[in-house]
């Protein structure tokens, strides 16, 4: 998309141009372009968009230049964007916003919409209701397919996802759900009754947005129905939703296996304290416990006067082993998230483990046992002394990489936080035990 185009004309205050250029656009592509304005330049541009344009656009924007425009709005503007917009984005967008500016927005906007609105700012934050939108298609048992055509047709603009069609009793309770496929191959007389499927994964307002995730991944979903403790239909989930939903918990994953207490900003969004102050607590506690491995050195430093040259092969030791227990804990931390493995599968995960760090450590420890001998002439004890603490260390690192994660689950816990730091802290400390142990043993120390 050429921007520079679309700058000029900015600059050259052509409005009339503009705008065509705008309303031929994609509104993905318009809100990327009005996210590099920051002055009043936004609302001029936003107000040259058609109505049915703008709020797709305006969905697409980052939270904060949402913030930024909808506070520039006058209040007939701001009404019929928040009107005109589905439910599920309108709570997102009052999610983030100061509760004085959410009571004014909410207190212009008519009495369905905000009650809408209100009743998914209600449910909890990661739960399929804070997700779900409101406008779906809703078909009662007993309607004929033509009957049921003729209702989408008189309500096509208040739907979010036209591929599934939900049948509710009188009393709103889910009975099943009928394809837009089979409304326009069978005969317009049929009952909807006698083409529907039972809907086998209804969602609960309250189940975690995680799990909701794994079922669109598990069974393909484009959309998913929402019903509440009494099996009435109150909303649906689609995919557009679930998309920022996987990209929310993997990042989350990755900033939790990397020590640092997760956000919902960007990176360049976040200011210098805030990023501090994220990742400090962990990296206290990191250093506190990583004292252990300096006093299992001190306790040992006879050993090390004695045999200077074992000091060398410390750090190859400990990275090693945090490097394969790193490698063993996020193959099961993701199992674990895709639902995988499950606690029951502990001994064929630690089995499996086990194999491959006895292969990997046999693997690495000849390899650095030829390089020992061959270019660092040392004698066979201590090399046999650092190779076989390798062998051992890795096949621990392992073991330890592969369980923590699952007991975290079992726990409790999230598994990730159990990931590189932790598990690389307590791999460090049962290395220098190893080699010292092996050390004392082999050399007489």
């Amino acid at each position: 998309m050429n921007f520079e185009k679309l700058q000029e004309l900015v600059e050259q205050k052509n409005t009339i141009a503009l705008k065509q250029e705008l309303i031929e656009m994609n509104e993905y592509d318009i809100a990327s372009f009005l996210s590099d304005f920051k002055d009043e330049r936004l609302i001029k541009i936003f107000r040259l968009l058609p109505k049915d344009k703008a709020t797709e656009v305006f969905v697409n924007l980052d939270e904060d230049v949402q913030r930024e425009l909808i506070s520039s709005l006058t209040q007939a503007e701001s009404k019929w964007l928040i009107e005109d917009m589905y439910t599920d984005d309108a709570a997102d967008l009052f999610e983030e916003m100061p509760a004085i500016m959410v009571t004014k927005l909410l207190s212009n906007v008519d009495k369905e919409t905000r009650a809408d609105i209100n009743k998914l700012l209600k449910y909890p934050e990661d739960s399929a209701g804070s997700l779900m939108a409101t406008e779906y298609i809703h078909l009662k048992q007993g309607l004929t397919i033509k009957e049921s055509i003729e209702r989408i047709r008189k309500q096509k603009d208040d739907f979010v996802s036209y591929d599934s069609c939900f049948v509710t009793d009188d009393k709103r309770k889910l009975l099943g759900t009928v394809s837009v496929k089979e409304l326009l191959i069978n005969d317009p007389d049929t009952l909807i009754d006698d083409v529907m499927e039972e809907c086998k994964h209804p969602v609960n307002t309250l189940m975690d947005q995680e799990a909701v995730a794994n079922l669109f991944q598990d069974y393909n979903y484009s959309s998913l129905p929402v019903v509440d403790s009494e099996n009435r239909l109150v909303g649906i989930i689609t995919i557009d939703d679930i998309v920022d939903i996987i990209e929310e918990e993997a990042t989350e994953d990755i900033e939790k296996m990397a020590a640092i207490t997760p956000t919902d900003k960007s990176y360049m969004k976040t200011g210098v304290f805030e990023t501090y102050s994220k990742r400090i607590p962990w990296l206290l506690l990191l250093m506190i416990s990583a004292t252990f491995t300096g006093s299992i050195i001190t306790h040992f430093e006879d050993a090390l006067a004695a045999y200077v040259v074992l000091t060398s092969f410390i750090p190859m030791l400990m990275d090693s082993g945090g490097n394969a227990g790193s490698q063993a804990s996020v193959s099961v931390i993701r199992s674990l998230s895709l639902e995988e493995i499950e606690y029951k599968d502990t001994f064929k995960v630690i089995w499996k483990e086990l194999r491959v760090a006895i292969l990997c450590g046999l693997t690495l420890a000849i390899a650095n046992f030829a390089k020992l001998m061959l270019f660092n002439h040392l004698s066979f004890t201590i090399s046999l002394v650092v190779c076989l603490t390798l062998l051992i260390t890795i096949t621990v690192a392992k073991l330890v990489g592969c369980t923590l994660p699952i007991l975290a689950k079992k726990m409790g816990f999230d598994p990730a936080v159990m990931a590189s730091p932790f598990i690389t802290t307590i791999v460090d400390a049962c290395s220098l035990l190893i080699y010292f142990k092996i050390a004392g043993i082999l050399l007489g120390i």
